[in-house]
């Protein structure tokens, strides 16, 4: 007896989800290679951190040393006086020390075996640096000293560029270049606790998000609080139209900053998500995180501990102001999953804010890689260039 015919529909059905499920596969394992490249993270303990909310603004009295569950409850409540009164968080008294100063460009790799082609690339190049005391001090002086590289060009616009955790110094500046060539200026950032401000004990990030609660949350409170410092030294120079690009961790921070700064006026966020504590949770370059913190806290505890440093506690605030903004977010992402960056978006629908979304066929490490990369720079430069010319930069 022969076997019924498929018909033609169907069986074209067949082949496209059979081709999309072996995409899947390769791009997951694709993935978890990139992800593992970096063999040198390093399981630290949960930290409550207290006393790095000493200097915070919206605090109730300091809590000296006491048991965990005191410390919960503490860190619990300022976060909520914190999403209260964000603007009091996030404030900050503008910098005034801005200089700039011409020094050769460094790599500062996070990896244990540093890329040496990388190193060659970048010998003998010199660059003009944005440089100023943060306003926000910690107890290490590297990162102390705010440091953006300098991409200007002609013209009235101007952004930050905010990389993503554990960037290597000369990433995405090939972006601020075809920025550049659009007539937008540009300051390329370096995160807390990244590149020329890593502390010399050690070799990655992992102090701007880590097990230890406190630092964690005064990292982004610094980064947001740089980010706008270096809309003060643009504004101080005569740019008009001003904006922010930030990617992973620095997709966050400018986040924060933009529901925090009405000079932000396009904004552009490469990888999307809601709650920090979902993508350390969640994330697959975070396990190293999540094996520290999982004995002692769940994900819903932490989530209530990292509420002020969340892009979903703060749409009321986005929100307050009018501007352009482009969310981008990848099929296959395994670090920022997809379906966190889909309720940002529902967020923005929901609220009728004036956005774009671009979804890459990709995942979150493979974005940096070839050819896509190459459709994500389109993304970002086509509506940057839009937008600006939009405001008559």
């Amino acid at each position: 007896m022969s076997s019924p015919a498929i018909p033609r529909g169907s069986e074209s059905n067949v082949i496209l989800s059979l081709m999309r499920s072996l995409y899947a596969r390769w791009m997951y394992r694709w993935e978890s290679q990139l992800t593992s490249v970096d063999n040198n993270r390093v399981i630290r303990p949960l930290e409550w951190g207290i006393e790095w909310t000493r200097g915070w603004p919206c605090g109730n009295g300091f809590l000296p040393a006491a048991t965990s569950e005191e410390c919960e409850h503490y860190l619990r409540a300022y976060n909520v006086r914190a999403v209260g009164a964000s603007d009091q968080f996030f404030a900050y008294r503008t910098p005034s020390d801005f200089h700039l100063e011409i020094r050769p460009v460094e790599v500062f790799s996070t990896r244990q075996v540093p890329d040496r082609r990388l190193e060659r690339k970048v010998s003998g190049t010199c660059a003009k640096f944005l440089r100023f005391s943060s306003p926000v001090r910690t107890p290490y002086e590297e990162n102390n000293v705010v440091n953006a590289r300098w991409f200007p060009a002609r013209g009235k616009s101007a952004l930050v560029v905010v990389p993503h955790w554990n960037a290597d110094a000369i990433a995405y500046t090939a972006l601020c270049r075809i920025l550049n060539r659009l007539g937008i200026s540009v300051l390329r950032l370096s995160m807390p606790y990244h590149d020329i401000r890593r502390p010399a004990e050690i070799q990655r990030a992992d102090y701007a998000v880590s097990a230890n609660l406190g630092r964690t949350l005064d990292a982004a409170r610094q980064g947001v609080v740089d980010i706008r410092s270096c809309l003060d030294w643009l504004e101080e120079r005569g740019y008009q139209q001003l904006g922010i690009v930030g990617t992973s961790l620095g997709s966050c921070y400018g986040f924060l900053a933009a529901a925090h700064d009405r000079r932000i006026q396009v904004a552009a966020f490469n990888h999307a998500s809601t709650y920090f504590a979902d993508v350390v949770w969640h994330g697959q370059s975070t396990r190293h995180i999540r094996q520290g913190l999982e004995p002692a806290i769940s994900l819903e505890r932490l989530r209530g501990i990292w509420a002020a440093i969340s892009p979903m506690s703060y749409f009321d605030q986005f929100a307050r102001y009018s501007r352009r903004s482009l969310i981008i977010y990848a099929t296959y992402d395994l670090t920022f999953l997809p379906e966190f960056s889909r309720q940002v978006v529902g967020e923005f629908e929901r609220r009728g804010l004036d956005h774009k979304v671009a979804v890459l066929p990709c995942g979150h490490y493979s974005t940096g890689e070839t050819p896509y990369k190459f459709l994500d720079g389109w993304y970002l430069a086509s509506f940057l260039g839009r937008s600006f010319k939009r405001l008559g930069g």
